[in-house]
């Protein structure tokens, strides 16, 4: 753990919530799209993705979307599942976690997510932990379908350290994707990259005599 930090804002998916891209991408390409990899990734996605993760396009026209590019008589809910694939599961020790640091932290959410899998993420948590919503963990939830703004652009970073009173020297965020965590080191907030393979609780906030 830096010394210092008093805030900390964590990214959701790959940190919290157990996330595999890969699922959602064989769903979409058994469903017809064959490109979908070139449309959607962790590191770069197409306008359609951008505009429903800052609620330009809500999941009506998004769908409707999906279904003129697959070319195939694809269902809402076909797209919905195949959409929610990525999504695993919430391990109880990270929210664990999250409960002993926001005795001694002021703890954000930062997600670049949209109103889909926002509905999907609430419905694994409530059943699996019998919690209604990720955001019972932190102080403050900033959503990029809600605000408008997603990473790796510099203005949700700016957006949370102003509203929050937050100075950047105090405040320590963790992220799986090396373009947000570049930009928020550039505006001098320390950061740790949690790389393929590790994990918040057994890597970053170890138990104690480990």
């Amino acid at each position: 753990m830096i010394k210092g930090v008093k805030h900390i804002i964590f990214d959701l998916g790959g940190v919290l919530l157990n996330i595999d891209y890969g699922l959602t991408e064989k769903a979409f390409t058994d469903a017809g799209i064959t490109n979908f990899k070139e449309m959607y990734s962790q590191l770069a996605q197409t306008p359609l993705f951008d505009e429903l993760e800052t609620g330009k396009t809500d999941s009506t026209e998004f769908i409707k979307a999906i279904q003129a590019i697959a070319g195939a008589s694809l269902t809402e809910g076909q797209i919905i599942k195949a959409w929610n694939a990525m999504l695993l599961d919430f391990p109880v020790r990270r929210l664990q976690l999250l409960q002993q640091l926001r005795m001694y932290h002021d703890l954000v959410l930062l997600s670049n997510t949209n109103e889909i899998h926002e509905a999907e993420f609430n419905n694994i948590l409530m059943r699996s932990h019998g919690i209604p919503t990720i955001g019972v963990f932190f102080d403050k939830v900033y959503f990029s379908h809600r605000v408008g703004l997603r990473k790796p652009g510099r203005e949700i970073f700016e957006r949370i350290l102003e509203e929050n009173g937050f100075k950047p020297e105090h405040t320590l965020f963790i992220d799986d994707s090396p373009q947000h965590i570049a930009t928020a080191a550039v505006l001098g907030i320390p950061t740790i990259y949690l790389e393929k393979g590790l994990t918040i609780g057994e890597h970053v906030f170890k138990p104690m005599g480990m």
